[in-house]
């Protein structure tokens, strides 16, 4: 279970958080047609380090990339490699970095070139239910009312939630407790508390909420090949709130946009 930070550790936190959002704003205007995964890949490592950070999933339970890259049906962890995107395609870029022991972790869904109208749709629908699940933070609340509000705004616009996957608590490790749904009635779960840290991030399709885990035992895709989309931000508790710690506060730029 994620612990409550103290505000040393919350401004590592941060810390890693803007090398998170630094990195994921400049990925996503290296996205054209004609650029391949692994082009992303090597220059989210480049970047990263360079910032004084270190690639969080590079190497992670043997995961052999430093960002995940999931093209159209692909949900998450999608490995970089020879893929060229097209266009009309949509990309899911996730990225986790570390700043002296803390953990940053954000995810985006961008276009390829000029998307279907039904893309762009599913991606500000996704975006929506991820900052519909920020409002619904603050201390005290239950865990169970922030996966509501998620579901809640996915379900307004008419599409599918992703059952499966989920958020989580993050702090020194990139993964820890409590798994947060994006879907579930309202009233259970823990209570959160100010200073905890959480990762909320939805993931909804165009199509159903089946999935399917490929051949290369990381990559999942929609088990009916629709389109998907994944928001992620790490974000802490507040007494009123959360605060958002994966931002820019540098430039202004969020990386949601």
């Amino acid at each position: 279970m994620t612990s409550r930070r103290l505000p040393h550790e919350l401004e590592k936190m941060r810390r890693a958080g803007r090398i998170v959002a630094q990195t994921l704003r400049h990925l996503s205007q290296m996205v054209a047609p004609g650029v391949t995964t692994l082009d992303l890949d090597k220059e989210a490592e480049s970047f990263i380090r360079a910032a004084g950070g270190v690639p969080s999933f590079l190497g992670y339970r043997g995961y052999p990339g430093t960002v995940c890259a999931s093209v159209n049906d692909e949900i998450v962890h999608g490995i970089p490699g020879q893929r060229v995107l097209a266009e009309g395609d949509i990309i899911s870029i996730d990225v986790g970095a570390i700043w002296e022991g803390y953990q940053g972790d954000a995810a985006l869904t961008v276009g390829v070139g000029c998307v279907s109208g039904a893309a762009q749709r599913l991606m500000d629908a996704t975006r929506s239910a991820l900052y519909a699940g920020i409002a619904a933070v603050h201390d005290g609340v239950r865990l169970g009312d922030v996966s509501h509000a998620i579901e809640q705004s996915a379900r307004a616009s008419g599409l599918e939630i992703v059952r499966e996957y989920g958020g989580h608590g993050i702090g020194r490790e990139m993964h820890e407790g409590p798994h947060i749904l994006n879907w579930g009635p309202p009233g259970g779960g823990i209570k959160l508390r100010q200073g905890m840290t959480i990762c909320l991030e939805p993931m909804l399709t165009l199509g159903g909420f089946e999935t399917r885990l490929t051949g290369n035992r990381w990559t999942v895709v929609t088990a009916d090949g629709s389109l998907a989309a994944h928001f992620e931000h790490t974000i802490a508790v507040t007494m009123d709130g959360a605060e958002i710690l994966t931002l820019d506060d540098e430039t202004g730029w969020e990386a949601m946009g």
